[in-house]
């Protein structure tokens, strides 16, 4: 539904953006349901990303001015005509990117740099295993993989192997046909994977332990599949070594997520201008068609992001 709201102001250290284009995440269907609260002092307005152009820079401000264009990660407020976003958090737009295409990298981008890089700590030659490889946030996670010159396998649907493969996966599994586990173990000649970025939690972490080899890390970024674990030997995380790790971006500090910006977008932002790694849209809907959009997500159809344009 559309509405009106007050038009933020700036503070000091802030930029006040026309917003053109912003995505969808999982976190704005889940606060729409009221299941995912904004942090305190956010703006209560679903959107965590955009892309626009600047219309005022707050009195401290000096990397950005109006007219420019910029993108970045909000705690909230994206869905909007107009939105405030911390400067050292906003990023530069490449000249040869869209709007949409700048709306479409924030959070996934950022979500799997730190899932990749701060915490499961991938390094050149090793291997990971991405969940939902054909989400966001995973087709993300395929290209930084490979620009670290790692190796990735990635599960998915059938529909959407192809879409993997063609980003660099190594192996794409159809997780519907066969247990993930023997297909990563035989891959893998029976090592396993050194890193583990999962969204599903309880109906895989049986298997994420059996997959991880000596010293593996696993990261959970959400619980898709519920919370509940059963039949576990957990000597395993001790013989090999393990480290089980979660995380959530958005409730991070403002100091952790301009670090993470910054550190990320100095990584990506040549592969961004080169072509060497890219945005993936899958859709892109009028910011007044919302609903539909978000129907679209909660049915899993997408092969990465989608997007809304803000018309008028």
């Amino acid at each position: 539904m559309l509405g009106e709201f007050e038009q933020p102001l700036p503070q000091p250290y802030e930029l006040l953006v026309r917003v053109h284009a912003t995505a969808l995440n999982r976190a704005d269907t889940l606060q729409r349901q009221g299941k995912y609260p904004p942090p305190k002092g956010a703006s209560p307005l679903l959107g965590l990303e955009i892309a626009g152009e600047v219309v005022e820079a707050g009195l401290n401000c000096k990397r950005f001015k109006k007219g420019d264009k910029v993108f970045g990660l909000l705690p909230g407020g994206g869905y909007a005509e107009y939105a405030v976003i911390e400067e050292a958090m906003a990023m530069p737009m490449p000249e040869n990117f869209t709007m949409e295409e700048a709306a479409a990298i924030p959070e996934v981008f950022l979500t799997a740099y730190q899932a990749l890089v701060w915490l499961g700590k991938l390094q050149a030659g090793e291997r990971a295993l991405v969940h939902a490889g054909a989400s966001g946030v995973g087709t993300a996670a395929i290209q930084l993989a490979r620009a670290m010159r790692a190796e990735v396998l990635v599960t998915v649907s059938e529909q959407k192997r192809q879409a993997c493969l063609d980003l660099g996966a190594g192996r794409a599994i159809n997780y519907k046909a066969v247990p993930f586990e023997d297909e990563v173990l035989a891959h893998t000649n029976g090592e396993g994977v050194d890193v583990i970025v999962d969204f599903i939690a309880g109906p895989y972490f049986k298997q994420n332990i059996d997959c991880l080899r000596l010293d593996g890390r696993l990261v959970i970024l959400a619980s898709l599949g519920g919370g509940s674990v059963q039949e576990v030997d957990l000597r395993k995380i001790l013989t090999k070594r393990l480290q089980v790790m979660g995380s959530t971006l958005r409730s991070r500090s403002k100091d952790y997520q301009v670090r993470l910006t910054q550190e990320m977008s100095a990584f990506a932002m040549p592969y961004f201008k080169d072509g060497g790694i890219k945005p993936v849209i899958d859709s892109v809907f009028d910011w007044k068609d919302v609903a539909a959009a978000h129907a679209y997500m909660e049915e899993n159809k997408n092969i990465g992001k989608i997007v809304l344009k803000v018309s008028g």
